[in-house]
């Protein structure tokens, strides 16, 4: 009787950091609005994200900056605009008080794509390779989560979303 060899190739260790840089954070929502009015609210982050934010967010090669406390900075520019379809936004700097690494952010893209589905919209929310590779990705993850599930989505349905709030800064008076 014959016996048959079973050959086993060592295969390729791909470390889990090789995997995580090739990922993004997307999130997706299904709403009863048009495309028109989705693609309107997204391109106001001032009403859904920050009242921290300065510039032109809705037009093509606009550039805004984003401002939450001394905690995160960026500036962004309006990288892709097509009307009740999709916008893009690539991140030009940024800078977290938490994170080692400067560079975080730097250079992705947040990407608002948009659709028909049936007699709804349905928006995908990809910010392009924000993924477990990132130490901000905790901290992005849950904050992009509320900013697209609750403060977008409400400010489509109902006009009003949750941002932010503008800093105030109270001057102390000088006594002497």
């Amino acid at each position: 009787m014959h016996k048959s060899k079973t050959i086993v190739k060592p295969q390729k260790t791909v470390k889990q950091n090789d995997l995580d840089k090739n990922k993004s954070y997307t999130l997706s929502l299904i709403v009863n609005q048009t495309p028109k009015k989705v693609f309107i609210a997204a391109a106001n982050p001032k009403q859904w994200w920050s009242e921290e934010i300065n510039g032109s967010t809705n037009k093509l090669g606009g550039i805004f900056t984003y401002h939450y406390q001394e905690v995160h900075k960026a500036r962004l520019k309006v990288t892709e605009y097509v009307s009740g379809k999709k916008l893009v936004w690539t991140v030009l700097d940024n800078y977290f008080n938490f994170t080692k690494d400067q560079t975080e952010w730097k250079d992705t893209q947040i990407i608002f794509e948009i659709s028909k589905l049936g007699n709804k919209t349905k928006l995908i929310f990809t910010h392009q390779d924000l993924g477990p590779h990132y130490e901000c990705f905790s901290v992005c993850q849950k904050a992009w989560s509320f900013y697209i599930k609750n403060s977008l989505r409400n400010l489509i349905l109902t006009g009003k979303g949750q941002p932010n709030s503008k800093e105030t800064i109270t001057k102390r008076k000088s006594t002497g």
